[in-house]
C-alpha cells in the first residue's frame, strides 16, 4: 500500500490528498514518482513500518489486528486491533484509497476525525462494506459509499467489483463541499452546513458540540470495525 498526501496551492485553499495504491499493481509500491514529488505529494505510508500513525486513543500502533506486509495494510481476522489514525490533521483534502474485502466485511473510512466537546473522538465515514454480506445493509445510508448514516450513495452509478478484488474509494473536500467517489465514479455530494446536511445530521445518531462535521480540520481513520473479516488497503 501506498499512501501519500500533497499539498498544492490554490487561490483560496489548499488541496490536501492520499493515495492509497493497490498491491500487485505494476508501478513500484511505497515510492513517489518524480510527477508525484514535482505535485507536492508527501509519502505518509513507507509500506514497511507504522510511521505517522497511532491508535485513534492516541496509543502507540497497535502490535496485534493490524499486518504490514507486501506493502499493505491488512485487518487481520480474529483480532482486534483497534482503530488507526494518521498523526497530522487536515482540511481541504484529497483521498484516494484502493480496497478489498472479504464476504460480511463492514469498515470504514473517516475524516476530519476529532474530539468534540460533546459526542467524544468522532468523524465522517465513507463507509466500506460488503453491501450483500454484512448484516449492516438494511439501510441505504449505511450501504459502501455512503457518508455513514447521514446520506446514501447514489445506487444508479455505483459500480463495486466482486469481493476479493480491488476497489477505490476517493473523497474530495474544498470547503464545504465533500464528494464520494467510487471506482472513478462519484456516488455521493453533499454541502457541509446546508440545511439538507443539518437535517440530516439531526437524524443522525451523531449528536455533537459543535455540529457535527463542522470543524475545520481532522485526521483520516481507517476503521477496525471487529468483525471477522479481513480488509486490506
Amino acid at each position: 500500500m501506498t499512501e501519500q498526501f500533497k499539498q498544492a496551492g490554490f487561490v483560496l485553499s489548499f488541496l490536501l490528498g492520499l493515495i492509497v495504491t493497490a498491491c500487485g499493481q505494476e508501478v513500484k509500491q511505497n515510492q513517489l514518482t518524480k510527477k508525484e514529488k514535482k505535485a507536492g505529494w508527501v509519502l505518509l505510508f513507507n509500506g514497511t513500518t507504522a510511521n505517522g500513525w497511532t491508535k485513534s486513543n492516541g496509543d502507540p500502533f497497535p502490535e496485534k489486528g493490524w499486518a504490514i506486509s507486501d506493502g499493505c495494510l491488512t485487518v487481520q481476522e480474529g483480532e482486534k486491533g483497534g482503530d488507526i489514525v494518521t498523526v497530522d490533521e487536515y482540511s481541504d483534502f484529497e483521498l484516494l484509497v484502493d480496497f478489498r474485502m472479504s464476504k460480511t466485511c463492514n469498515s470504514g473510512i473517516k475524516y476530519f476525525f476529532t474530539n468534540y466537546t460533546s459526542g467524544g473522538r468522532l468523524g465522517f465515514e465513507y463507509q466500506v462494506m460488503d453491501d450483500v454480506g454484512a448484516s449492516d445493509n438494511k439501510l441505504a445510508n449505511h450501504l459502501c459509499g455512503s457518508l455513514y448514516d447521514i446520506f446514501p450513495p447514489d445506487e444508479s452509478k455505483k459500480k463495486m467489483k466482486p469481493l476479493g478484488e480491488w476497489n477505490t474509494a476517493r473523497i474530495v473536500s474544498k470547503g464545504q463541499l465533500v464528494e464520494h467517489w467510487l471506482n472513478g465514479v462519484k456516488v455521493l455530494q453533499f454541502d457541509r452546513g446546508s440545511a439538507a446536511y443539518l437535517a440530516a445530521v439531526a437524524k443522525s445518531k451523531d449528536q455533537t458540540d459543535p455540529v457535527f462535521g463542522m470543524v475545520t480540520k481532522g485526521r483520516i481513520l481507517l476503521q477496525e470495525h471487529g468483525q471477522s473479516h479481513y480488509l486490506q488497503l
